[in-house]
């Protein structure tokens, strides 16, 4: 049986490949991640996934993962994810953080445009 990550990086992928974001929610959805905690258990694996691209060197995939309770922004876990990978020195919203958001999307989709 894959893992919830195996489950969210094509879903993923299509959403950079096409320069657009989505919610946690339809995120969590798309992948068919069970309840309970559904939320929860796909930031989760969205961390995992972050710590493989940042090993490999890829833009983080999971900016394409946003909030729809923080207006476009993903959750305070990526940035305070993407700061213990040391690849964001900040806080978890505000400025700073959108400026780091929009960068790292951008990183994104460039890396998978077709």
């Amino acid at each position: 049986m894959p893992s919830i990550a195996d489950l969210l990086r094509p879903i993923r992928e299509d959403r950079a490949r096409a320069g657009v974001t989505i919610t946690y929610a339809d995120l969590a959805r798309a992948a068919g991640v069970p309840s309970p905690h559904r939320i929860h258990k796909t930031g989760d694996a969205l961390e995992v996934l972050m710590e493989a691209d940042a090993a490999a060197g890829r833009p983080l995939l999971a900016a394409v993962a946003i909030s729809k309770a923080r207006d476009g922004a993903p959750a305070p876990g990526f940035f305070q994810k993407a700061a213990e990978l040391g690849l964001y020195f900040g806080p978890d919203r505000g400025a700073q953080a959108t400026m780091f958001h929009r960068l790292e999307l951008a990183k994104v989709w460039s890396a998978y445009a077709a």
